[in-house]
C-alpha cells in the first residue's frame, strides 16, 4: 500500500521586517553601483580631459588643412614646407612665409583632390611606383616626399587618361584663324583696308596688336582652345575667306592705356597732380575736348580707368616714380601748372575694352596633334579638376600667423639638424 506523501508545505510570504530589509540592501547596493559608475565616468573624462587638453596644447596636432573627409594637421604641413623649401636661404623663408605657405597649402589641397578624384576614375599609384618615383628623383623616403611623388604620378595616368582615343579622338572640327586687338575703332577700320589692300595680317598684328598673348596667326585650333567666346563664335559661325571681322570687346586687356595729366602744383621736387587714364588715344581725345567746357573730377569719375577714378582723379603730391610710369613722370615733371596734357601712351599700364580684328582663313576635320593636342589634354585635364574642386568641401584654416609658425619651426629644425 502507497504511503501517503506528506502535502509540500507552502512558501510563506515574507514579512513586512523583511521587504523592508531586502528594500534597503537593494538600495543600497545602487548606490553603491551608481557611485562606482559615477567615479568612473569621472576618472575618464578626467583622462579625456587631460588628453584633450594635451592634444589642444600641441599645436603640431591641430588641423590646419580639409579636403572632403581628409584632414592634415600643422605637423604634416610644416614637413610638406620643409620639402618644397629644400635648399632656400633661411631669410627667405622667414621673410615669404606667407606667401610660400599659401602655395604649399594649395600643393597639399591639390595632391589630395587628384587622390581623390583618381580613386572614383579607378586610378590609383602603386606603393612600388612611388618607390621608384622617390628612387628616380633622389628623394628621403617618408611621408611627405611620398606624397608629393604619388602627386607627380596621379597626374601623369590622368592627363593619360584624357589622352586616351576614347576620350580626345584623332581628328576634330578646327578653324584657322588670325586674330589682333587695337584700341579703338579708328585704328581698326585703317587696319582693314591695309589688309585689304595687300597688307600681311601677321606683321602687323606685331605692330598694332594691344594683346601680346593673342596677335597674328593663331593656326588650326579647335573650338575648346580659342583664346575668347568671341573669336570662337566668328570661327565657327562665319563663313571662312578673306573677310576681316570687327568685334567690340569691352572686357578685353590691353596693354596699353593714355593718360590726360594736369599739374596744380610744383613744389621742390614733388608735382600736385590729378589724371586720368583712357583705354584709347581717341577716347583720351575726346575727353580732352570736353574739358574746355566740363569738369575735370566729373569726367574723372565718368572715364578714368585708374584707381583714383574714386577720389576723382586726384593723386596727391608725387615724387618720380611714385606712379610706377616713365611715360607718365616725362610729362608731369615738365608740363606748366594747370595746363591738361595732350594724351600720354603709356604701354606699362592695362586698359580694358578694344576691337577683335578676327579672320577665318578655313575651318574643318582636321589633325589633332602635336602641342594642340597636349593643350586640348591639359585644359581637359584642368576643367575635370576645376569641377572636382568646385564640387568639393575645401577648409584651408592656415592665416599668416600659422605660416610664419611652420616656417619657424622649418628652420629651427634645420638648425638643430647637423
Amino acid at each position: 500500500m502507497a504511503k501517503k506523501q506528506k502535502k509540500a508545505t507552502p512558501e510563506r510570504a515574507p514579512t513586512k521586517h523583511q521587504l523592508s530589509k531586502w528594500q534597503r540592501q537593494m538600495r543600497i547596493r545602487r548606490v553603491v553601483i551608481i557611485a562606482a559608475v559615477v567615479f568612473l565616468a569621472g576618472i575618464l573624462s578626467w583622462v579625456g580631459y587631460e588628453y584633450y587638453e594635451d592634444y589642444k596644447s600641441d599645436p603640431l596636432r591641430e588641423v590646419v588643412i580639409e579636403v572632403n573627409d581628409a584632414s592634415f594637421n600643422m605637423g604634416y604641413f610644416i614637413n610638406m614646407l620643409d620639402v618644397y623649401t629644400a635648399g632656400m636661404e633661411s631669410d627667405v623663408i622667414s621673410d615669404w612665409a606667407d606667401q610660400y605657405g599659401g602655395l604649399v597649402a594649395d600643393e597639399i589641397i591639390k595632391a589630395e583632390l587628384l587622390r581623390q578624384g583618381a580613386k572614383n576614375l579607378n586610378i590609383a599609384v602603386t606603393a612600388a611606383e612611388v618607390d621608384a618615383g622617390l628612387e628616380g628623383a633622389g628623394l628621403p623616403d617618408n611621408e611627405a616626399c611620398r606624397d608629393i611623388v604619388r602627386g607627380v604620378l596621379l597626374q601623369v595616368k590622368l592627363e593619360e587618361y584624357f589622352d586616351s582615343p576614347l576620350r580626345l579622338p584623332n581628328t576634330m572640327e578646327q578653324a584657322h584663324v588670325q586674330a589682333m586687338l587695337v584700341e579703338s575703332q579708328e585704328i581698326a577700320t585703317e587696319l582693314i583696308a591695309e589688309i585689304e589692300a595687300g597688307g600681311n595680317f601677321t606683321a602687323l598684328a606685331e605692330e598694332f596688336s594691344c594683346n601680346s598673348s593673342i596677335a597674328g596667326d593663331l593656326g588650326w585650333l579647335p573650338q575648346e582652345l580659342m583664346p575668347n567666346t568671341l573669336i570662337a563664335d566668328a570661327a565657327f559661325n562665319l563663313t571662312p575667306g578673306e573677310t576681316i571681322h570687327t568685334i567690340y570687346d569691352d572686357a578685353a586687356i590691353k596693354e596699353v592705356g593714355y593718360w590726360l595729366i594736369e599739374v596744380t602744383g610744383r613744389q621742390d621736387d614733388e608735382v600736385e597732380a590729378r589724371a586720368m587714364l583712357l583705354g584709347s588715344e581717341a577716347e583720351a581725345e575726346q575727353v580732352r575736348t570736353e574739358l574746355v567746357s566740363g569738369n575735370f573730377s566729373s569726367l574723372a569719375k565718368a572715364y578714368s580707368q585708374h584707381e583714383s577714378k574714386d577720389e576723382a582723379g586726384e593723386l596727391g603730391l608725387l615724387k618720380r616714380g611714385d606712379m610706377d610710369s616713365e611715360a607718365f613722370d616725362q610729362v608731369a615733371f615738365n608740363i606748366t601748372v594747370n595746363e591738361v596734357s595732350e594724351p600720354v601712351k603709356d604701354t606699362s599700364v592695362k586698359t580694358a575694352g578694344g576691337y577683335w580684328l578676327v579672320r577665318v582663313v578655313d575651318r574643318g576635320e582636321h589633325e589633332l596633334e602635336g602641342e594642340t593636342r597636349k593643350e586640348m589634354v591639359d585644359k581637359r585635364f584642368s576643367d575635370w579638376l576645376e569641377e572636382w574642386k568646385g564640387n568639393s568641401t575645401i577648409e584651408n584654416r592656415l592665416n599668416e600667423e600659422k605660416k610664419k609658425f611652420a616656417a619657424e619651426k622649418v628652420l629651427e629644425r634645420r638648425e638643430a639638424t647637423p
